[in-house]
């Protein structure tokens, strides 16, 4: 058994955000992972997936990109080798291979929590939970498991069996996944949902430098009359790619439909080999539709209040999607569907945390990741806090925050971060 003041688990990019202020501080910690430092983006990412954040944004405490594309996007395995190279920047004390099987109170020994792993129990007084928003899969009831991957199992077309493919979930996961299975010749039909729709440029600049200046990715979850839906939003219907600030792809429904993908509504169904769409595809296409011209007004006034109509180019706003007709039923079999990729979310899932600050659908009930469990914290979760938290660049804000916490209201880590800039 271990004694240490504070485990962090998660070595992503929050972990290791919270890891490098705790260092700062000089406060006594272990960073425990079931696998590596970024294990999920080595071993739950499809082969061509790159960021959906420009390279600039790639700001954690005390480190952020200095490459030669800073308006290009990292692929997920440059960003892998980004996070080995940030936690050997400081000496992480990453601790990987390590399954965390349970967080419980102490019974013993002078700290407060148990952290019980397949390599042996640590006991902490601080315990901070980064392993992110992913869950378990959501998956349609009905679907046979043989042939359904999700997002985190898809790698490539290649992969999976001959035939077409129906993709549900149409974020962006879906909608890159469906974009990429269509350019490799396979027929696809996407079961949209409730969706975020974006341009990657607006104006000549990258959508989230727009998101960013007008401080829309700093809004906080207190201001939203909503909040259980403000957590809820869809992510945006972007791309990454290899590519510079010209050339950065865009990817809507629109595209999809006129590069061959057939539109149906929500997956409400499965039986046998019978599919069932919902209604709602044409308002939510709308609603999406709506909600992007609302956000792009808004730019356009801040552009007209800050001066920047010379810097800037015109406002060129998308053309709304117009829908062909969508089925309501589809018999999978007959259409040639052979397999189905999962690109529907995820569900909080932490059987292993004992503790009583879970809410009724799993998620970690917590205000600015503090939780009601004395020392427990929590960094990475969708809109944690602010409208970015679970963006690679918003854990530096929920992290400051958990380790001015954790070390006393008084303690000042936006200078412990400065320092290390």
């Amino acid at each position: 058994m271990t004694t240490v003041d504070t485990v962090v688990i998660g070595a992503g990019h929050a972990g290791l955000a919270v890891s490098r202020l705790l260092s700062a501080a000089g406060r006594d910690h272990v960073v425990l992972d079931r696998g590596r430092v970024g294990e999920r983006w080595r071993t739950e990412r499809w082969d061509s997936l790159h960021l959906l954040t420009p390279s600039w944004m790639t700001r954690l405490p005390g480190w952020s990109y200095e490459g030669p594309d800073p308006d290009g996007y990292l692929s997920a395995g440059a960003f892998v080798d980004h996070l080995e190279a940030y936690a050997a920047s400081f000496g992480a004390p990453v601790e990987g291979g390590t399954t965390v099987e349970q967080v419980r109170v102490s019974g013993g020994g002078g700290s407060r929590y148990a952290v019980a792993t397949d390599r042996g129990t640590w006991q902490a007084d601080n315990v901070v939970i980064a392993t992110g928003p992913h869950g378990i899969p959501r998956i349609p009831a009905g679907l046979a498991r043989d042939d359904v991957f999700t997002s985190s199992e898809y790698r490539n077309p290649g992969q999976l069996p001959d035939g077409g493919v129906l993709v549900v979930g149409a974020s962006s996961s879906g909608v890159q996944i469906a974009d990429e299975l269509t350019r490799a010749g396979r027929k696809v039909v996407l079961a949209v949902g409730r969706h975020t729709r974006m341009p990657r440029r607006y104006r000549g600049v990258d959508i989230f430098w727009w998101l960013e200046t007008t401080g829309r990715l700093a809004r906080n979850i207190d201001d939203m009359r909503d909040p259980v839906a403000a957590r809820q939003e869809p992510s945006l219907q972007l791309m990454g790619g290899a590519c510079t600030q010209r050339s950065a792809p865009d990817i809507d429904l629109g595209l999809l439909q006129a590069r061959g993908v057939r539109l149906a509504g929500r997956l409400t169904r499965v039986s046998g080999r019978m599919a069932e769409f919902g209604d709602d595809l044409v308002d939510n296409v709308a609603d999406a539709d709506q909600a992007m011209h609302r956000l792009l007004g808004r730019v356009d006034a801040f552009v007209e209040r800050s001066g920047l109509t010379r810097e800037v180019w015109p406002g060129v706003w998308p053309t709304p999607v117009r829908i062909d007709p969508q089925p309501r039923r589809l018999d999978l079999r007959a259409e040639g569907i052979g397999s189905v990729v999962v690109a529907a979310g995820f569900r909080p899932h932490h059987p292993w945390l004992r503790l009583p600050v879970t809410g009724p659908d799993g998620s970690i009930r917590q205000h600015r990741g503090v939780t009601a469990a004395p020392g427990v914290y929590t960094v990475g979760q969708r809109f944690q806090h602010r409208r970015d938290s679970h963006l690679i660049d918003g854990a530096r804000h929920d992290a400051r925050d958990v380790v001015r916490h954790l070390l006393g209201e008084g303690a000042d880590c936006r200078s412990i971060e400065e320092s290390l800039t």
